[in-house]
């Protein structure tokens, strides 16, 4: 199976047959596209509707909702704050975040999750994305449940391991070029640190996977289809099984570079004390134990957010 054939899988379909097939090309490519997931599509286009009207306040506002000490994880973040681990330059975007809402004394509240951080406009911002982030969740815990069975697991184990977790919708805004950007791109080439990456594609091009040879191939997800990718912490937990894939978001062609680009990725973690630990099933003889050691999903997200430049 070729990066070009990339089946489009229907969540829709029998959970062991829809199992099998996201284990496949999970397994292959790190990467899968997903239809019939049953996210509202009235709700999305209002959802990418306020992240362009929300973008386009002027910066004074936004970084009214910019806290430089927080480590990017709520509200805004500037243009050229966060950097792709080992690269030497800044990603040419902005991004907005909205995570879990936890009542007062939770146990789970923290720096690394604290409350949201709502903006007074656009109206109905904050009634868009708390729909948006509680159906992202559902989803996302649909397709885990596959997950667990791929690998042998019950169907509700990672139930537990999501339960409050410290998930992240992240509004992004890629602006038109600037004629120099000094050898930045939109996006540098990265892994992302949670479990399963959602994203619904952008109208703009740009989004490019490396192969295992080194190549990189875009990829056009179709009208409606998730991409759904592995993130850093499934990796471990698999023993690389399934593997986190590198990618990047590219520079657009000439003709497009005075367009903006957006996109809606949501970033499914841990719960913040959850023991990350190599499942027993992933490892053998020929594929011994590459964590020994446990560590938290808050202290692993930590270590990260301080590789990309949001923790200092």
């Amino acid at each position: 199976m070729s990066l070009s054939t990339l089946p489009i899988l229907s969540l829709a379909d029998a959970p062991t047959r829809f199992a099998a097939a996201v284990g496949e090309s999970f397994r292959a490519f790190g990467f899968a596209l997903v239809c019939d997931h049953g996210l509202d599509e009235a709700l999305i286009r209002h959802g990418l509707e306020l992240t362009r009207a929300l973008f386009a306040l002027p910066e004074a506002e936004k970084r009214r909702y910019y806290d430089p000490t927080g480590a990017g994880a709520r509200g805004y973040t500037p243009f050229g704050t966060e950097i792709a681990k080992g690269s030497a330059v800044h990603d040419l975007k902005e991004f907005w975040h909205i995570g879990r809402s936890l009542p007062a004394g939770h146990p789970l509240l923290s720096p690394s999750m604290p409350p949201n951080n709502w903006p007074d406009r656009p109206e109905g911002f904050r009634e868009c994305f708390e729909q948006l982030f509680a159906e992202f969740d559902r989803v996302g815990a649909e397709i885990l449940s596959r997950i667990a069975l791929h690998l042998g697991l019950g169907e509700d184990w990672f139930v537990p391991a999501i339960a409050d977790g410290n998930s992240v919708l992240r509004l992004l805004h890629y602006p038109p070029m600037a004629e120099d950007s000094a050898g930045a791109i939109r996006a540098g080439a990265h892994e992302d640190i949670n479990l399963i990456t959602l994203l619904l594609g952008a109208e703009e091009e740009g989004l490019e996977i490396r192969t295992g040879e080194g190549e990189w191939i875009g990829l056009s997800p179709p009208p409606g289809a998730l991409v759904v990718n592995i993130g850093d912490m499934l990796q471990r937990l698999t023993n690389h099984a399934l593997p986190s894939t590198t990618h990047r978001v590219r520079n657009p062609a000439t003709e497009r570079s005075a367009c903006s680009r957006y996109a809606m990725p949501f970033f499914l973690h841990l719960r913040s004390d959850f023991s990350l630990e190599t499942l027993p099933q992933c490892i053998t003889p020929e594929q011994p134990d590459r964590y020994p050691q446990a560590i938290t999903a808050d202290s692993f997200l930590q270590q990260r957010l301080r590789e990309i430049g949001l923790l200092r």
